[in-house]
């Protein structure tokens, strides 16, 4: 009973099958996560942002405290840049904690307070692209669009037993015409909401789990691992950053980012030679592995100290090498 093959072939008879199959296993396994119990555009907004690059399971509680401090619009709107990234502390990738608060002040300035429900005014607010102006149109207005995430992609990819590279133009062009060619006449968040999950638990990266796949019977490919097809990784970039731990009557002192990369954050002094290390990590960051090796240092002028109980925002590897060192000394 295979019936997405192709794109021009689904019925509305046909559609109306895929739902209920998929909506109505959705209903019995969807997963209770904190920004399915409301509609409220602007906390929908926040998820988004903060699930870019990030599993479910770490915006959980990054998401709860967010909404506690900033629980609406306005109050972020009004919010200073270095709590906002100190809030965001932890979750990397800081230009979407950046392009949130402009996005914030962008929606109090121009649309008096409320959130677009339309996906061409959505995109033209800060940092919100295809996906996320698609998924706040559905999640919050409960409009009938596609939503193209990493999840959904493979999803699709696999109904329609797509072989070609999804991530060009004509992949994409292809995924959004068959995207579209599922959707229902209404109920745009359930929808949305039942191909995500798939993709999350069943129809997962690598092997799926095709005999618990509640619409098996409507899916084109016959060897799903190697769908989607992707492109081949970039070479990776290795990079050694080295830095010193300053400390004076108990007090620590950092430098604060000069861009792009961790722009208004606060980080290690840079070493001027290299010392003994006292402690090195390595983290990636895109597609470049950074090496952080940190050694002492006297204080030098123009740097900033710090109580260690009370910092400014910084980066994950900073902070935690700051830590270790405190730790130590």
């Amino acid at each position: 009973f295979v019936i997405l093959c192709s794109v021009q072939m689904i019925s509305k008879q046909e559609r109306g099958k895929f739902h209920r199959s998929l909506h109505g296993w959705f209903r019995k396994n969807g997963r209770d996560l904190p920004w399915r119990h409301t509609r409220d555009p602007y906390a929908i907004l926040v998820s988004e942002f903060m699930l870019q690059q990030t599993t479910v399971a770490a915006v959980i509680p990054f998401f709860e405290r967010w909404m506690r401090t900033f629980p609406d619009v306005a109050s972020l709107s009004t919010a200073r840049e270095e709590l906002v990234l100190k809030l965001w502390e932890g979750l990397g990738y800081y230009s979407r904690a950046r392009n949130l608060l402009r996005a914030a002040r962008e929606i109090v300035a121009s649309h008096g307070g409320k959130i677009p429900d339309d996906p061409r005014q959505l995109r033209e607010l800060p940092g919100i692209g295809p996906y996320t102006a698609s998924a706040v149109a559905a999640f919050a207005f409960d409009r009938c669009v596609p939503v193209l995430d990493a999840n959904v992609i493979r999803v699709i990819a696999r109904l329609f037993d797509f072989r070609k590279p999804v991530a060009n133009a004509a992949g994409k062009l292809f995924l959004e015409q068959a995207a579209r060619s599922l959707l229902p006449e209404r109920g745009g968040y359930l929808h949305a909401s039942s191909l995500m999950e798939l993709g999350a638990l069943i129809c997962r990266a690598g092997r799926p789990d095709c005999a618990s796949c509640p619409v098996r019977k409507f899916c084109c490919a016959d060897t799903p691992e190697k769908i989607p097809v992707r492109a081949a990784r970039k070479m990776v970039i290795h990079e050694r950053d080295l830095r010193v731990f300053a400390r004076r009557n108990g007090r620590v002192f950092l430098v604060p980012s000069e861009g792009p990369r961790w722009k208004g954050l606060w980080l290690l002094p840079p070493a001027l030679l290299e010392g003994k290390v006292l402690f090195d990590l390595s983290y990636t960051v895109t597609r470049h592995r950074i090496r952080l090796e940190v050694s002492s240092a006297r204080p030098r002028a123009g740097w900033k100290s710090f109580d260690p109980a009370d910092l400014p925002p910084m980066p994950t590897p900073h902070r935690l090498a700051l830590a270790a060192l405190l730790a130590q000394h």
